[in-house]
């Protein structure tokens, strides 16, 4: 280590009488500061995740044997079908009221805005097991469905409990709170799109509606798509509630078997895994979405001695 460098680690000023150079300071040997947090909570960690999953592994109330025997039965994969079933056909129909939602939102008459806002505002404020019970208890409500012209006699009159299962009941419960939810989406997507698309389409003698077909529409849909696939993964996992009511879902097949076995623990991690493959299953699908609808807007991955070389073919040219 010569003077110069001694000086400067002394916490001095100068070196002799001059002031310290950009090569005195480059010369300073550099002492990295030890961070003790950074090797402990990684160790730590590990030992907590790994005592953990021994323990769950190894506790014999979770009867393994019992687990793998229920994992493929008939009842539990026709509970399977009936969830997935559920949420498919609840997302569909959610997603067609969520768009009619979301235009009457955007539209200049201010009753029909009126209407969607109050749509909004009411399937948003009530708990979705409300709802679904509520829809479940129609029929104490409207005790008939009457089909007629006013004044006269009625040309259908059917009881509301012979027209309405308890699976339709959800299907309409699932689609009026997935409208509600997917309908701000759906609203928020259409309103990114910038103006002057709209005014360019105006421009070459569009009509507001076409604009709005051509246009916005689709590449509002483009931005939403992603949102709302993550709204079907919350839509799976919802349709667990259905068991309330006695449909045959996965979680209510389950019930059903273990409350003639009594083995609940291990039936009900079936239900956990089955449900832990189906958001797997969608996650993909939804990071797919994401990377498919998504990809204009991230930058282009460039490598930089490509790049060099591009820089040094133009020069000598």
């Amino acid at each position: 280590m010569d003077a110069a460098t001694s000086a400067l680690m002394a916490g001095d000023t100068k070196i002799g009488n001059r002031v310290p150079t950009a090569e005195d300071l480059l010369r300073m040997p550099v002492h990295r500061r030890r961070r003790l947090a950074r090797r402990t909570v990684p160790i730590v960690a590990l030992v907590v995740i790994a005592a953990t999953v021994v323990s769950f592994l190894g506790n014999e109330a979770l009867e393994w044997s019992t687990v793998g025997r229920y994992l493929f039965d008939q009842q539990i994969l026709d509970g399977l079908g009936m969830t997935v079933t559920l949420a498919v056909i609840s997302m569909a129909v959610g997603l067609v009221l969520a768009c009619i939602v979301a235009a009457m939102r955007l539209s200049g008459i201010l009753i029909v805005r009126g209407m969607g806002a109050v749509f909004v505002w009411f399937f948003r404020g009530v708990p979705l097991l409300v709802l679904l019970v509520v829809t479940f208890n129609i029929g104490l409500l409207y005790p008939n469905i009457v089909v007629g012209l006013p004044f006269y006699e009625p040309l259908v009159s059917l009881r509301t409990s012979d027209l309405i299962s308890p699976r339709v009941c959800a299907v309409v419960a699932f689609s009026l709170y997935e409208a509600a939810y997917g309908s701000e989406v759906v609203r928020s997507s259409l309103m990114s799109v910038p103006t002057g698309q709209r005014e360019a389409g105006a421009a070459i003698g569009m009509t507001s509606s076409k604009v709005f077909r051509r246009i916005v529409f689709p590449q509002g849909m483009r931005i939403a798509t992603p949102l709302l696939a993550n709204q079907f993964i919350q839509m799976t996992k919802n349709t667990s509630i259905v068991a309330y009511i006695a449909v045959p879902d996965l979680l209510y097949s389950a019930q059903s078997v273990y409350s003639r076995t009594f083995e609940i623990i291990p039936l009900l991690l079936v239900v956990t895994i089955w449900y832990l493959v189906l958001v797997a299953l969608l996650t993909i699908a939804q990071s797919y979405l994401e990377r498919r609808f998504g990809a204009h807007e991230r930058p282009r991955r460039t490598n930089p001695l490509r790049k060099q070389k591009a820089i040094s073919h133009g020069s000598a040219a």
